[in-house]
């Protein structure tokens, strides 16, 4: 007998997984569930979310319920009767209701080593807090927020350039293998779990925009690492002296070849001799060395010194 399953999903971090579960000859892919259709971009155009896209390629039936747990949700659920459900990155904290449809439980991959970094941002919280490991845990949903018992985990390590974004898609391909080798264990029978240690929980709430606010007066390890755990949402910025938001997109830990006579505050600009860019923080320098301005394209620090009017000695706030 084939493990019929609905598999829930958003966003492009469960794309892997979806495709990977759509592929294996062992499973019964009957539904794909994702959050409604939202308005995006300029125009305000509906946009639909990327597990959408890709079920609809796929030729998998879409479900897209404002609630999941809604009472006429649930029925449908109910009717498609599948034995497991499968849960990545979907949005939604699942109610009773729906965790106790599939006899065989609710599956969830989890990109955190659990039980460190509950919640909605582990992958930006663990760059932010200067991790050097993470990973991806398998996980048996019930009505906490990442609080279920463990199946598997795998680890992962963090490069020093790494940011949310590259490795997000380096821990949604290694979920999807881990998720699909746990899948096919339970097509052998029961898999083994193991409960969370709840005294050693750690919480990565979602992030806001105003995190991205750049805080001169932090160590440059910590901007460095903050630059990488907002990209791409909902990056780092910092105001130039007229007002206008900059975008900042890399910057590495670097002195000036050459350090300036003159004590500067946080947050103030030195333009070197080679034309790098940099700004003195807490404890010492960052280059900025690839940034956007309002309402441009990202360019380097030698084009943006040659096209903005900056000096050294400006304050960034």
């Amino acid at each position: 007998m084939m493990l019929s399953l609905v598999f829930m999903g958003t966003s492009e971090f469960a794309l892997p997984s979806l495709k990977r579960i759509a592929e294996a000859d062992f499973l019964d892919l009957r539904a794909v569930v994702t959050q409604p259709d939202r308005p995006k971009g300029r125009g305000y155009k509906l946009e639909p979310p990327p597990v959408k896209k890709l079920a609809e390629e796929l030729g998998v039936p879409v479900h897209q319920p404002e609630r999941a747990s809604s009472p006429e949700f649930v029925e449908k659920l109910r009717s498609i009767g599948p034995d497991l459900i499968v849960v990545v990155a979907y949005g939604q904290l699942l109610k009773r209701s729906v965790l106790e449809i599939p006899p065989r439980g609710c599956l969830n991959l989890h990109p955190s080593l659990l039980p460190k970094y509950r919640g909605a941002a582990p992958i930006q919280r663990a760059i932010m807090n200067g991790e050097r490991v993470t990973g991806v845990t398998v996980m048996l949903l019930d009505e906490g927020e990442d609080t279920g018992d463990i199946i598997a985990q795998r680890e992962v390590e963090i490069g020093e350039e790494d940011t949310a974004a590259t490795l997000s898609r380096r821990l949604a391909e290694i979920g999807a293998e881990l998720l699909i080798d746990v899948l096919r264990r339970m097509d052998g029978g029961e898999v083994e779990r193991f409960p969370q240690d709840h005294s050693k929980a750690t919480y990565a709430p979602k992030l806001t925009k105003e995190e991205g606010h750049i805080d001169w007066s932090k160590t440059s390890a910590e901007i460095h690492r903050l630059v990488r755990a907002v990209q791409p949402w909902p990056g780092a910025y910092a105001f130039l002296p007229d007002g206008r938001r900059l975008k900042v997109i890399e910057c590495p830990v670097e002195r000036p070849e050459q350090e300036l006579e003159i004590p500067l505050e946080p947050g103030s600009i030195y333009i070197s001799p080679d034309k790098k860019l940099f700004v003195r923080t807490g404890d010492g320098w960052i280059r900025l060395r690839v940034v956007q301005p309002e309402g441009k394209r990202a360019m380097s620090d030698l084009d943006f010194i040659n096209g903005y009017k900056v000096r050294t000695g400006d304050r960034l706030g």
